[in-house]
């Protein structure tokens, strides 16, 4: 085949590889229904359907007290890279693995917008009705909105923290 036909199909395979970008900015007030459902915002659901993600999984933060729902796209980069640092013959990273992935759920957007929290994951992150999202680059985070504000940082923190890690 010549040059033309070589490019039309490296076109194509580059085509085919582009991971569809999924950024998340803002923070959304909203409150949980009693059976757990809450509606998705807009704007995130809008960027969940231009980028082929039907399905959220939901995780319990590690660090703080609120819930992450990654797309399913962001989730499986995020197992691969944690699969590819961490041996299956090596007991305590196998552990690590196994508690990495142990208390996920798959949720799905209904026809409404909404999603089905249950309730021990809105009981792990103290949620009672008022939740924030927040949209974290790839990742949403999902706060009790009393909680939210606790981890905000002082201006001078702030500053401070963006010289170290920035300049």
């Amino acid at each position: 085949m010549g040059k033309s036909g070589e490019f039309l199909y490296f076109y194509a395979v580059f085509q085919h590889n582009i991971k569809k970008l999924v950024r998340f900015l803002g923070n959304i007030d909203a409150k949980t229904d009693v059976k757990g459902r809450v509606f998705i915002p807009a704007s995130f659901r809008k960027i969940l359907q231009t980028s082929g993600n039907t399905c959220l999984i939901l995780k319990k933060d590690i660090f703080q007290d609120c819930l992450i729902l990654y797309p399913e796209t962001v989730w499986n980069d995020e197992l691969e890279k944690l699969r590819e640092r961490l041996s299956i013959w090596n007991e305590e990273q196998q552990n690590i693995f196994r508690q990495f992935i142990r208390d996920v759920e798959m949720l799905e957007i209904d026809s409404n917008g909404r999603v089905l929290i249950p309730k021990r994951y809105l009981q792990m992150a103290g949620i009672i009705s008022d939740i924030r999202f927040m949209g974290m680059f790839d990742k949403i985070e999902i706060w009790s909105k009393d909680n939210s504000e606790k981890t905000k940082m002082d201006a001078d923190s702030f500053k401070r923290g963006i010289e170290k890690y920035m300049a």
